[in-house]
């Protein structure tokens, strides 16, 4: 796989059940007098003139800009807490209860507390996110460290390769692939922690139109705003495997791949089939 291009084939693959979709409901709609499920027509024209004329930009700025900044402040301390306890054996065993216990508790249920602590700004929302983005990163890098060969880290240790250089060489290319699968499980959960934190304690951002939008029963505009949540998580999941590709060419280039099985020949010697 070249590294200059644009991995344009897993993306496409990815788009076409979207585009199907989509086909769907744009026929199964067409002509709908139900209250409820609008003409996806009517959806799509009213997105568009809430883009231009209302203010679903400065909506979709703000979500973007608050699970832009929590997931790569999630990523960040994710993958530096990750490298020093995958390293360390001690500190892994010690710290195994407490990462099990809060990757079990669900982020949402911190949703009132943190908005009853830290108010409804954009910081406690990062925050969220954050909280909510950390342990997939975290646990993933703790898993790919450990993944790497015991005969890799010998090696280095007898070349006696300083610690910041066998990191930046060796672990973190070694754990990579699964760090970056543990930010795509990260980016659902920060869409989700996204528009739930904008419902409850927001007067802006997606979450609140959708909310602002279903109690005025303008059911267009909140499936507007469904839509537009989907568009945007669609497009950093994208932009996040355009990213893998790019930080990933060496590893797809030396995956080994799948070789057809040599056909079988059948000779006679001396009457012998072999």
């Amino acid at each position: 796989m070249n590294r200059g291009r644009v991995p344009w084939k897993p993306i496409l693959r990815q788009l076409w059940l979207p585009a199907l979709v989509f086909a769907v409901l744009l026929v199964a709609t067409a002509g709908s007098t139900s209250f409820y499920f609008p003409p996806l027509t009517e959806v799509l024209s009213t997105l568009w003139s809430e883009l231009v004329h209302g203010g679903l930009v400065g909506d979709l700025l703000y979500s973007l800009r608050n699970i832009v900044s929590g997931l790569a402040l999630a990523t960040v301390v994710g993958v530096g807490a990750g490298l020093v306890v995958g390293e360390i054996r001690t500190l892994r065993l010690a710290t195994a209860p407490l990462l099990d216990f809060a990757r079990a508790t669900p982020t949402v249920g911190f949703v009132p507390v943190i908005i009853l602590t830290l108010g409804i700004g954009s910081g406690p929302k990062i925050f969220l996110i954050f909280l909510g983005s950390l342990w997939p990163i975290l646990l993933n890098t703790v898993s790919g460290v450990q993944a790497i060969s015991p005969a890799v880290h010998e090696t280095a240790r007898g070349y006696r390769i300083p610690w910041r250089l066998r990191l930046r060489r060796v672990i973190l290319p070694g754990a990579l692939p699964q760090i970056l699968a543990g930010i795509r499980v990260s980016l659902s959960i920060a869409v989700v922690l996204m528009v739930v934190s904008e419902i409850y304690g927001s007067p802006i951002g997606l979450g609140n139109f959708i909310l602002q939008s279903g109690s005025s029963f303008h059911v267009a505009e909140t499936w507007a705003g469904t839509i537009l949540i989907g568009i945007l998580g669609y497009g950093l999941s994208v932009l996040l495997l355009l990213c893998e590709h790019r930080l990933l060419g060496w590893y797809h280039q030396r995956a080994p791949r799948a070789r057809p099985p040599k056909p079988v020949t059948i000779e006679k010697s001396n009457g012998v089939v072999v």
